[in-house]
């Protein structure tokens, strides 16, 4: 389509650059300070600079008892997600995941011979989790439960006492819990979000985080992971990822160097957040407008984005020069 001249307003992912949107400055010359310094394999869990910033940013966030070799830098989250569910997770395991979901978590879960069992998000409850669904969706096969939180693709940030109560579930079933907070940096309207690890020093607890919104770089690939709360039943899995690191040797070394400038960078986040709520509210709602069809596209305000939640699989007709591109996940 876009081969042939047609304007195509793409859906599927977020991905700010696209939107004229640039990097700090603060990253810039942190790459430009300090390329000579990546010409070398690093440590397979991450450079010690980088994964001493992420630490300090974590216990900021309220994570207990963390060090930096709990942490492992990934050239995306994508790639840690893959990691750490195939270390995890047996065949025939099985692993809750929310829906509407984020196919990354499904497609590994899969990947890994895995089952990934969906519990509700409902739209008539502000799509929140339903507890109840998720107790009911437990069986002697679970092994894992997911929150993404502020979630993707529903836009929702969740409140303490509901995730306070769905902790409780994952206790008293022994769980391990998943948390993707890559968008924690970009909650608008005053709100503030917290960390599942914070609420969970307890539990055994793999928090998934990374700049490729906050700071704008996705094609940097700048994902992190936080494994806290209880060690010994952890210990296996970690072993296996980092067998699985070992085979990569390290993650993208270039995009490490940045790390430690960006989470000092908070002002670059705070005004893009500020721009960005105009500018993609308005890229989306002409996307919502190009469908005409309130049954089949619903725009959902989301705290960094605006997001159309699908209700129907069907192909778009052609409005003027603009075409909607859909590719979300079935």
């Amino acid at each position: 389509m876009q081969r042939e001249g047609i304007d195509v307003l793409r859906l599927n992912t977020g991905n700010p650059g696209v939107f004229n949107f640039q990097m700090p400055d603060s990253v810039r010359q942190a790459l430009i300070s300090h390329v000579d310094d990546a010409v070398a394999y690093c440590d397979l869990r991450g450079m010690p600079d980088a994964r001493e910033a992420i630490c300090a940013y974590q216990k900021s966030k309220g994570f207990q008892n963390i060090t930096p070799d709990d942490i492992f830098i990934g050239n995306g989250v994508s790639e840690l997600v893959t990691m750490v569910l195939t270390a995890l997770l047996n065949y025939d395991d099985e692993i809750l995941i929310p829906a509407p979901d984020y196919s990354l978590w499904t497609n590994s879960a899969w990947m890994a011979g895995a089952k990934p069992v969906y519990y509700i998000c409902d739209e008539d409850s502000n799509w929140y989790p339903d507890p109840a669904d998720i107790r009911r969706k437990i069986t002697p096969k679970t092994r894992a439960l997911l929150l993404i939180n502020p979630n993707n693709p529903t836009g929702v940030l969740y409140p303490r006492a509901l995730l306070e109560e769905i902790l409780d579930i994952a206790r008293e079933h022994d769980l391990v819990v998943f948390s993707d907070e890559i968008y924690d940096r970009l909650v608008m309207d005053g709100k503030e979000h917290t960390s599942v690890a914070a609420l969970a020093p307890d539990l055994t607890v793999i928090t998934m985080n990374g700049l490729s919104k906050s700071h704008i770089i996705c094609g940097f690939r700048c994902g992190w992971m936080v494994i806290s709360g209880a060690r010994g039943r952890a210990d296996d899995f970690v072993n296996g990822v980092v067998s699985l690191a070992s085979m990569r040797l390290c993650a993208n070394a270039l995009t490490q160097l940045v790390i430690p400038a960006a989470l000092a960078d908070e002002a670059s986040t705070k005004a893009m957040s500020r721009a960005g709520r105009t500018a993609l509210r308005t890229a989306r709602g002409d996307g919502a407008r190009a469908a005409q069809d309130p049954g089949r596209f619903r725009g959902q305000k989301r705290r960094d984005v605006l997001y159309l939640p699908e209700t129907r699989r069907k192909a778009l007709p052609y409005h003027g020069r603009r075409e909607v591109c859909n590719g979300l996940p079935a």
